[in-house]
């Protein structure tokens, strides 16, 4: 499928579903597909991200589906947080979608008009640095410990999310999209291309995948595609990530993740495929214990064991250490801020 058809299927869904959530202001593409050339194909594990405005955003996205052949991926934002460019432009998921984003629906305006003082603000460093502190605020959040009980599956997920906003911070201070499955790859390439590689290294010892081998994350992801072929065809409940773990989002959470090791991106693919099988950790609890359950739960536990975390002390030890390095990462997101020449 071309960029463009992708985008006219984005387009598509807007008018026929979008057009009937009540309350709508607005909706628009962001993420990668804005960046690519409308004839050149769309990647197998890339999906269309749509994000429709709204007065009162239902609590839970519609996330992934297939629509006229596209992979679509909805998700809803109040207008209360698009109101101002002042707010867009301090927050370091909205501010580059915004700026780049492909507006599908906007009958007041308030969209066009938007984007383009975001656009015109976005490079200013009072902005950069705001966005990587608000990164950096989130980050040291979720690396708090957690109040109450909580499963592994909830502990790691707490952990590793906190731990890639690392990689997060250094992608905001030199302009560059916030992905997410890819981070680690995107954040490889500004570090080398600015010339501290070593710092890179240091964000991968932080997940404790820096001396992994191609095959160690081979191994790894066949058994991530077992844990995932299996959950998604159980019961999710409610689930918030249901649509994550589900036939037509195969393509970006596994193969996606096979796409990145077979790039030489082997290391860089290890936070998606850890954020993936806890998802599918929590659907195999949801639904109870049982033989395959058990060994999969086994597959989680060796994978856990080569990031060196064996005991809930590794994993606290593990927390403590990424809280610590985040003033390291500030101090080097304010040099690459230095190094990015189109920071105003």
């Amino acid at each position: 499928m071309l960029v463009r058809e992708a985008k006219l299927a984005a387009e598509e869904w807007v008018r026929r579903e979008g057009s009937r959530l009540p309350g709508l202001e607005g909706a628009y593409v962001a993420g990668s597909v804005t960046t690519l050339a409308d004839g050149k194909a769309l990647p197998e594990s890339s999906d269309v991200d749509i994000t429709v405005v709204l007065e009162e955003p239902p609590p839970v996205k519609k996330g992934k589906f297939r629509f006229r052949g596209a992979l679509l991926e909805v998700s809803y934002e109040a207008v209360e947080r698009v109101r101002s460019p002042e707010a867009v432009l301090g927050d370091p998921h909205l501010a580059g979608g915004i700026r780049g984003m492909h507006i599908v629906a906007d009958p007041s305006g308030r969209l066009g008009r938007l984007q383009d003082e975001v656009a015109s603000a976005y490079a200013c460093r009072r902005w950069v640095r705001q966005r990587c502190r608000t990164a950096c605020d989130t980050a040291a959040e979720r690396l708090q410990p957690l109040e109450g009980p909580a499963t592994l599956h909830e502990r790691v997920t707490a952990w590793l999310f906190g731990t890639s906003l690392t990689a997060l911070i250094l992608l905001l201070a030199g302009l560059r999209p916030p992905t997410v499955r890819r981070r680690y790859a995107a954040v490889h390439e500004i570090l080398h291309e600015y010339g501290w590689p070593e710092f890179h290294e240091k964000l991968l010892d932080l997940l404790g995948c820096s001396d992994w081998s191609r095959s160690q994350a081979e191994r790894h992801l066949d058994a991530v595609a077992e844990a995932f072929d299996r959950a998604k065809w159980l019961p999710k409940g409610a689930f918030r990530f249901a649509a994550d773990i589900s036939d037509a989002a195969r393509p970006v959470a596994v193969d996606g993740s096979r796409e990145l090791i077979e790039q030489g991106f082997h290391r860089e693919a290890v936070f998606w495929m850890v954020a993936t099988y806890a998802r599918c950790q929590w659907i195999q609890d949801f639904n109870g214990s049982n033989g395959d359950g058990d060994r999969q739960r086994q597959s989680f536990l060796s994978m856990l064991s080569d990031l060196e975390i064996g005991s809930a002390a590794d994993l606290e030890a593990r927390r403590k250490q990424a809280l610590a390095f985040l003033p390291r990462v500030m101090e080097m997101g304010d040099a690459v801020m230095a190094a990015t020449p189109e920071i105003e």
